[in-house]
């Protein structure tokens, strides 16, 4: 076996180990990701958008009824945000760095949503140049700076639906309850500010499907109730995004998440503009990082392999969302169970000076040496862009290779280029 938390998580399973295992195993073998690794050394991110474009169409299959947005914050990739594109999807932006992403690729304005709840007056104004006119707000001070916006604008106003077991309840810093709701709704119309509808966000990395199911709920029945109590009428649900990603547990499906929304959702379906923010889940898979020993060292809890990306690079997934991505050494991706015998458990610490760059601990693994490599699978969703430069490390770079690291076909080592991270 491969981690610890196989002790302590009784939910990791076998099966995600072997599929993330023989994922790995397809990808380093194939021409073009040793082309790459030949090229680039390590740390090295490869990044395979094919995969984006099946994982979307697998969300659209799961929600016909559903409009998707792409986070562009969970990746913000240039090969990633080409795909979607090219694949019809909509976008969803923060800030005006990722407005100026879609733009200068002549994505149009009307695919894209702006819904960070806090935004300069500068970057509304912005927004609305490039002809933006979905926002996000939860204040009054948010709905003011929309005074004198074009006619055609459309605010949707933020609901917190605390999810605790999420691993980030974005309701802890964003959103109202139902009746700070119904009175932004008010405020708005009365400044001659059209609301649409509601948006809401149950949490990032939220292994609960029910839950999605009772904000939707929740929230069409507070629609009926204000559309009968202020005589208004909503064309707009966003039920966000959080759909989660399996990293070393197996967490629910797409089609776990649709199957409790689609009874909620799909009667409005005709009435209602449903859409969604996903983002992990669109672009976790697509990337695998690759890694090597720079270090080992006898310590008094046990051996220490030091890796050349660590929490503030690639990891930062660990430390800011406390997500734990498999790391496999290469030479177990094709080794038998009988080749288990020699392993040890082993801490993974990160290449920087600060002694909490640890990314994992307790990781059964082969005798390393310095130079040998290893591989994290699941790479995708906030690594590159949480990662800092933290003692003056470059950024990992990140190789696009094949189309499909999941299938056995070999991509053509001409498919290999390095696209700068954004």
């Amino acid at each position: 076996m491969n981690l610890a938390a196989l002790r302590r998580e009784p939910r990791t399973t076998r099966a995600l180990e072997s599929r993330r295992r023989a994922e790995a195993s397809a990808l380093l073998s194939s021409v073009a990701a040793r082309a790459a690794i030949a090229v680039h050394g390590t740390p090295l991110l490869l990044l395979d958008p094919e995969r984006v474009r099946r994982q979307y169409r697998h969300l659209r299959t799961a929600l016909p009824f559903v409009g998707l947005h792409y986070a562009v914050k969970a990746l913000a990739h240039d090969a990633v945000l080409d795909m979607l594109d090219d694949a019809g999807c909509g976008f969803d932006v923060a800030t005006g760095e990722e407005l100026a992403m879609l733009t200068r690729r002549g994505v149009a304005a009307s695919r894209i949503i702006h819904t960070h709840p806090i935004k300069k007056p500068a970057e509304i104004a912005e927004a609305l140049a490039a002809g933006v006119r979905t926002f996000v707000v939860d204040n009054d001070v948010e709905i003011e700076k929309f005074r004198g916006a074009p006619s055609d604008t459309r605010l949707l106003v933020r609901l917190a639906y605390r999810s605790p077991h999420a691993k980030s309840d974005l309701s802890s810093k964003f959103g109202v309850g139902p009746f700070e709701a119904a009175r932004l709704v008010e405020s708005a119309h009365a400044a001659g500010i059209a609301v649409a509808g509601f948006s809401y966000h149950v949490g990032s990395q939220l292994d609960d499907p029910t839950r999605f199911a009772t904000a939707a709920a929740d929230t069409l029945e507070l629609m009926g109730i204000l559309e009968r109590r202020l005589n208004v009428q909503f064309d707009t649900l966003d039920i966000g995004g959080g759909f989660p990603a399996s990293y070393d547990s197996e967490s629910a499906a797409i089609e776990d998440v649709a199957a409790a929304l689609r009874p909620v959702l799909e009667p409005h379906a005709r009435r209602l503009d449903i859409i969604a923010e996903p983002g992990r889940v669109m672009v976790a898979d697509a990337m695998t990082l690759v890694t090597s020993v720079v270090g080992i060292a006898e310590r008094g809890d046990g051996r220490w392999y030091y890796l050349d990306d660590g929490l503030y690079g690639s990891y930062s997934n660990v430390l800011t969302e406390d997500v734990h991505p498999l790391v496999f050494a290469e030479r177990d991706l094709t080794a038998t169970p009988a080749d288990a015998a020699n392993h040890r458990w082993a801490t993974l610490g990160g290449p920087t000076c600060d002694s909490s760059d640890v990314i994992a601990r307790e990781v059964l693994l082969p005798e390393l040496e310095v130079g040998d490599l290893l591989v994290s699978p699941t790479m995708g969703a906030y690594t590159t862009v949480t990662a800092t430069r933290f003692n003056g490390r470059p950024f990992t770079p990140v190789a696009v290779v094949g189309r499909g690291a999941t299938t056995a076909e070999v991509a053509v080592a001409s498919d290999v280029r390095r696209v700068p991270i954004v």
